[in-house]
C-alpha cells in the first residue's frame, strides 16, 4: 500500500523533533567504597517528556507509521503505568491525533496531569491486569490503533543504530578510563530497553554484560529463572501490580527477551526506595523508584567485582525524575500507609556504598540473584 502524504509528513515531524533534541547526559558518580570502579548514570529524565520512555514512544510511532497502521483519523490508545503514556501523548499531539491512556488506578497524580497536559485522556482501571483488554476495547470502539508497547517495544527500536540508548552510551564512554563497561544495568518494564542493550552489545562484539533488576510483584525474574533451567514458563502471572511505577509486570510480556540479558536481581521494594533516596541526596534532585531499583543492582555488582579484585565501569539508567512521585515515594505518610520500612533499608544502602559487602548476603538484604556472573552468590 503506498504511503500517504500525511504519513510522510508525520514521519518528517517526528524526525524534525528528534533533530531539535540533544542527547541525554552521562553522569559520573564516585562511590567511596569502590575507588577502582567507575559509575555512570544515563540521565533519561532530560528528554522533553522527562523519562526513558520518550525513546520508546518515538520508536513506536515511527514503527506504526512505517507499517501503515496510522492515519490522520487514528485515535492512539496505550496501556501504560504512566511514563510511556506521557511520551506517547506528546507525539500524538505533535501529529494532531487524539490519545487515550489506559492506566492503573494507582498511577501517580503527577503522571496523570502530565498526560492531560499533552492533550491525552486517561482511562483508569482498578486491576492493572485489565489494562490490555480495556485498551483493545477502546481502540475497537474508536476505530483507533492500540500501540501495545508490551508487544512491540523490543522490535520497534533499531538496536543496531539510530542513536538508540546503547549506541549513545558507548559513544559517550569512548574517552573514559574504561570505555567498554563491565556491566550495563537496567530494569524491565516492557523489556524493550534490556533487549536493545543486549542486542547492541552482541552486535558490537563487546564483552559487556547486562543485568536486569526486577522489583517485587513482577514475574520477569521467575520467568528468567525458568528460562535458565531450560523450561521457560510464559504462563506466570500475579494478581497485584508493581509498586515501582514503570517497571515490573504481573504477566510475562512479549517484549521481555530473557536471552538478551546475562543476569537478573530480584530487589525488595524497600531497598529500591532506600537506594532512590540515597541518589536523590547525591544528585541534589529527586529520581524515580526504578532508578533506585537499578542502583541496588549496581551496588550488588560492585560488591562482587571488588571481592574478585576487578576494576571497570558500571553504567546505570536514571529513568525519570522523582518530582512525579512527590505524593508517594517522597511522602513519609505514604510509606506508613504501605507499611514499607525506611530506617533499616536506608542504613543498609549507606553501608553498601561505603564498601561493606552486605548486598551479596541475600538473606540479609532480601535479594535473589540469577544468571551469569551473579548466580550462587553467598
Amino acid at each position: 500500500m503506498p504511503r500517504s502524504d500525511w504519513t510522510r509528513e508525520a514521519i518528517r515531524k517526528i524526525e524534525a523533533d528528534f533533530n531539535r533534541s540533544a542527547d541525554t547526559h552521562l553522569i559520573p558518580l564516585d562511590l567511596p567504597g569502590y575507588p577502582r570502579i567507575q559509575f555512570y548514570f544515563k540521565d533519561e529524565s532530560s528528554h522533553p517528556t522527562g523519562s526513558l520512555k520518550h525513546r520508546l514512544a518515538r520508536s513506536l510511532f515511527l514503527y506504526a507509521l512505517c507499517n501503515g497502521w496510522l492515519s490522520e483519523k487514528s485515535t492512539i490508545v496505550e496501556a501504560s503505568s504512566g511514563s510511556t503514556a506521557i511520551s506517547e501523548a506528546y507525539f500524538a499531539r505533535l501529529l494532531g491525533l487524539p490519545f487515550v491512556a489506559v492506566i492503573p488506578a494507582g498511577t501517580s497524580r503527577a503522571k496523570i496531569e502530565a498526560i492531560e497536559f499533552y492533550g491525552g485522556r486517561c482511562q483508569l482501571v482498578a486491576n492493572p491486569a485489565d489494562i490490555y483488554t480495556e485498551s483493545h476495547c477502546i481502540a475497537l470502539e474508536t476505530g483507533g490503533h492500540f500501540m501495545d508497547q508490551f508487544t512491540y517495544a523490543e522490535r520497534a527500536t533499531d538496536w543496531r543504530a539510530n542513536n538508540n540508548i546503547a549506541e549513545s552510551i558507548f559513544k559517550q564512554m569512548a574517552d573514559e578510563e574504561h570505555p567498554v563497561p563491565a556491566w550495563l544495568v537496567a530494569s524491565g518494564g516492557t523489556g524493550g530497553t534490556a533487549a536493545t542493550l543486549g542486542r547492541y552489545v552482541a552486535y558490537s562484539r563487546h564483552k559487556t554484560r547486562i543485568l536486569c533488576a526486577d522489583p517485587e510483584n513482577s514475574v520477569f525474574f521467575d520467568y528468567f529463572k525458568s528460562t535458565l533451567a531450560g523450561q521457560p514458563d510464559s504462563s506466570l502471572s500475579l494478581d497485584a501490580g508493581s509498586r515501582i511505577e514503570g517497571i515490573g509486570r504481573p504477566r510475562v510480556e512479549r517484549s521481555f527477551i530473557p536471552t538478551c540479558i546475562d543476569a537478573m536481581l530480584k530487589v525488595p521494594d524497600a531497598l529500591s526506595f532506600a537506594a532512590m533516596r540515597y541518589l536523590a541526596g547525591r544528585f541534589g534532585r529527586r529520581v524515580g523508584g526504578s532508578t533506585g531499583t537499578n542502583f541496588v543492582g549496581v551496588l550488588y555488582l560492585a560488591e562482587r567485582m571488588a571481592a574478585a579484585g576487578e576494576e571497570g565501569a558500571i553504567v546505570n539508567l536514571l529513568c525519570d525524575s522523582g518530582e512525579r512521585y512527590s505524593h508517594t515515594y517522597y511522602d513519609d505518610a505514604w510509606y506508613q500507609a504501605q507499611a514499607i520500612p525506611v530506617a533499616e533499608p536506608d542504613a543498609l544502602i549507606a553501608r553498601a556504598v561505603n564498601g561493606e559487602a552486605l548486598l551479596t548476603q541475600q538473606a540479609l538484604a532480601g535479594l535473589e540473584a540469577a544468571g551469569d556472573g551473579v548466580q550462587g552468590a553467598t
